[in-house]
């Protein structure tokens, strides 16, 4: 019995053993499948990141932001922006919106990019520009030194080839009467549209019937190099400068400061930047100075005056005939146009330019009929220098 159990215990004891053996042999087997698995997912895992970076969402990604971020650029964060001069002249601001816009002006000197300075040549006229050929020909061969900008009637449809300086260079305007202030507020339409352009340093105001009388090169050298602002701005003590004053302008204009000068100006982007910012002496002029006070002789030399004497050298570029009297200077037609006319306008002037003595005082000449086109384009190579 004792040897039965005996055995019976034995064999008992034999097969705990195993039992024990059974038992510990499924847990290795889920740590090596676990491993497995593991393994299986790092690989997946290193050929999922080395198939994103080399074929896949990258390529897609980068394309995405290829062509988003020169959009938003595009917009108001790119320098271009501010850089480039308007591709559309023909906006919708209205005066108000536009004078505020082209009062911004950089307080710092040096700018970020290459600039070339321009002039701006601003033409203010009723319609047509009768010698335009003559400007075509002046400005052949000078592209980026001077921008163009066309005033007129707002019913007159200009009609320039695309080849042409003057294609689409029309602003939105409005009607402008000689002596009154709307005369004025296309003057200052014309800097205002200007100013747009930050390329633009100088600003030259014209007339449908002018001409230069230098070629291009001459004329951008000699306003480059220039100390001042070519306006006039004289006191004349008679009837047709202060005693077109009335006292109801004071405090802001004093008859001690009450200046006459030509409508037809060139000035820099500072004093432009003055003209269509001023709302100080704007009112006063408007209300107070009417016919027979014409307010286009002296609004801009007494505002200037004020503002910055020291800018200006107090004379005109542009020439003129007074001589033959009346309210408005000599035309010139076809007959008028030789070469001994020109000497007559080169000749016999002194002026100063730079603080010192100069023969070479008027850039431009007024005013010319339609008539005088053919003569003076013969007659331009020998004594206009183009």
């Amino acid at each position: 019995m004792q040897t039965r159990f005996g055995s019976v215990g034995s064999l008992e004891e034999g097969k705990e053993p195993a039992v024990t053996t059974r038992s510990k042999t499924p847990p290795l087997r889920v740590l090596q499948l676990f491993g497995l698995f593991l393994a299986l997912c790092m690989a997946f895992f290193m050929i999922s990141i080395y198939t994103i970076r080399h074929f896949g969402t990258y390529s897609v990604i980068a394309t995405v932001k290829s062509n988003i971020v020169p959009c938003d650029e595009d917009e108001t964060t790119s320098l271009d922006h501010w850089r480039k001069p308007p591709s559309n002249l023909l906006h919708s601001m209205s005066d108000e919106e536009l004078l505020w816009r082209a009062s911004f002006m950089p307080r710092i000197k040096k700018y970020p990019f290459n600039r070339v300075p321009k002039i701006a040549f601003m033409f203010l006229t009723k319609g047509p520009l009768p010698l335009s050929p003559v400007w075509e020909r002046f400005f052949g061969g000078h592209q980026g030194l001077y921008s163009v900008y066309v005033h007129s009637l707002p019913s007159f449809d200009a009609e320039f080839p695309p080849s042409s300086v003057f294609y689409r260079r029309q602003i939105p305007s409005q009607v402008s009467e000689w002596g009154k202030m709307s005369m004025c507020d296309a003057e200052r339409r014309l800097l205002a549209n200007a100013l747009l352009d930050i390329s633009n340093e100088w600003f030259i105001l014209l007339s449908e019937s002018c001409i230069p009388l230098y070629n291009f090169s001459v004329i951008y050298h000699y306003i480059k190099k220039s100390k001042y602002s070519f306006i006039g701005a004289f006191d004349d003590p008679g009837p047709h400068g202060q005693g077109r004053y009335n006292e109801s302008m004071a405090p802001e204009v004093n008859l001690t400061q009450w200046r006459k000068g030509s409508q037809w100006i060139e000035i820099n982007r500072k004093l432009a930047v003055n003209i269509v910012e001023d709302i100080t002496y704007y009112p006063k002029f408007e209300q107070f100075c009417r016919p027979a006070c014409y307010v286009d002789e002296h609004y801009f030399p007494t505002m200037l005056t004020i503002q910055a004497s020291n800018l200006l050298a107090n004379r005109s570029i542009t020439w003129v005939d007074w001589s033959r009297g009346g309210a408005h200077p000599a035309t010139f037609g076809s007959a008028d146009i030789t070469e001994e006319f020109f000497t007559r306008i080169y000749e016999g002037h002194e002026c100063r330019y730079n603080d010192q003595p100069s023969s070479i005082c008027f850039l431009f000449a007024r005013k010319f009929a339609p008539s005088a086109l053919e003569p003076l384009l013969q007659i331009a190579p020998k004594v206009l220098g183009f």
